[in-house]
């Protein structure tokens, strides 16, 4: 920002502070998963141990997600008294923390319990992400948004594909699993604290500034209204796709699909490095991914073996497109110092849709004794995602 100098990084040519600051925020962006995602793949083995329902394993899915709601607008205050790289470095620890301890007692109140500090400590990082993107690399906004947001994908895809083949056999434990995917972020967390750029302008946090969202903006709520069916379908299938595949007897496929509905997400954030200007502001993408999603969700009710694998792939792929075209919008819509307000709105209201779809979905499954009315909620998100696509029409006149 013009006036700002950057500490922290003090000595480094422009180039090479660049250069850190896009591989801190591409590490950063990996931690925001790397916990959350640790759990899918275990969640038969905490079933059977902790003795859980389908209702069960859905709060224990939706936790999160509720945290990244309720935590969202404390996280914006943080920003706004203790600055981006203070709180930026407390949503780290809190979530190595939370991540570690989850396994620690044989307990779900327990569980829970941890899951919450974890949560806690995502939904503070979430809320600083597009803050830290605009003071960092504020002439790359959108690049650097798909750079962390690439870190993100790409920490969502390490602990669903080597939990069960790598992770378990060395620890031998879900509970020391667990500690393993919180101690990077331990690591990362020293990293930001060490090398991270400060602005001496406009990152620290200030008694004065506003942290409140402005909940009058319609675009916030159509906005968050959107992103959150795409959360609930995206955490949704992956609570439910171990359970689901066990209870047909396929549960050899459970690494692998997990894996898809991750790694499908990593062509969408190559593609839109290309075209996300193209796409920017137009309402198709969203229906025609709302459509796809759909399709995804009769692919895996509906087929066995790889069909399901490529249908969590597809699932994946439109979830990680419309994550990212939303990701972008706060620090373009918004002044600098409304960003953080801004984002704790859209999260609050998206992630708030995201936690009682897991749950309904257990629920159905409980009362109807059929594993596949897991999956009726899911898709019923992508049609309203459908539904909701014309709201996009309203970003350009926002931007103006």
């Amino acid at each position: 920002m013009p006036g700002s100098a950057i500490v922290g990084a003090g000595g480094l040519a422009p180039r090479a502070r660049i250069i850190l600051s896009l591989s801190l925020l591409w590490l950063v962006g990996n931690t925001l998963r790397l916990t959350i995602l640790a759990v899918p793949p275990v969640i038969p083995l905490i079933h059977d141990e902790l003795n859980l329902s389908a209702t069960q394993v859905g709060i224990l899915t939706g936790l999160p997600s509720m945290l990244l709601a309720l935590a969202a607008v404390p996280g914006s205050l943080l920003i706004a008294r203790l600055g981006l790289h203070t709180a930026l470095i407390v949503g780290l620890l809190l979530t190595a923390l939370g991540g570690a301890l989850r396994g620690a007692l044989p307990d779900i109140g327990w569980l829970y319990a941890m899951t919450v500090v974890t949560g806690a400590g995502v939904a503070i990082m979430q809320v600083t992400m597009p803050s830290t993107v605009r003071a960092w690399t504020p002439d790359r906004i959108g690049f650097a948004t798909a750079v962390y947001t690439n870190g993100l994908l790409i920490g969502e895809v390490l602990p669903v594909s080597l939990t069960l083949p790598v992770v378990l056999p060395l620890v031998g434990t879900w509970q020391w699993g667990f500690v393993v995917w919180s101690v990077p972020i331990v690591v990362i967390a020293l990293m930001v604290m060490l090398l991270a750029p400060r602005e001496t302008n406009g990152n620290g946090g200030t008694p004065g500034r506003r942290w409140w969202p402005d909940w009058s903006k319609g675009l916030i709520w159509r906005l968050g209204f959107m992103l959150g069916t795409v959360n609930a379908m995206y955490f949704s299938t992956n609570a439910f796709i171990p359970d689901y595949l066990r209870a047909h007897d396929q549960g050899e496929w459970i690494s692998a699909a997990l894996a898809a509905i991750n790694i499908g997400q990593l062509p969408a954030s190559f593609l839109l490095l290309t075209v996300a200007n193209r796409v920017e502001g137009k309402a198709w993408p969203y229906i025609i991914c709302g459509l796809l999603a759909v399709l995804g969700v009769a692919g895996i009710v509906c087929g066995t073996g790889l069909w399901v694998v490529a249908a969590a792939a597809l699932i994946g792929f439109t979830c990680a497109t419309i994550l990212i075209l939303a990701l972008a919008l706060p620090p373009l819509l918004s002044p600098p110092d409304d960003v953080h307000r801004v984002t704790a709105a859209m999260f609050t209201v998206s992630y708030s849709c995201a936690v009682i779809v897991p749950i309904i979905s257990g629920m159905a499954w409980d009362l109807s004794g059929i594993a596949a009315f897991a999956f009726l909620p899911i898709g019923l998100c992508g049609i309203v995602l459908v539904i909701l696509a014309p709201a996009i029409n309203h970003v350009p006149n926002a931007r103006s």
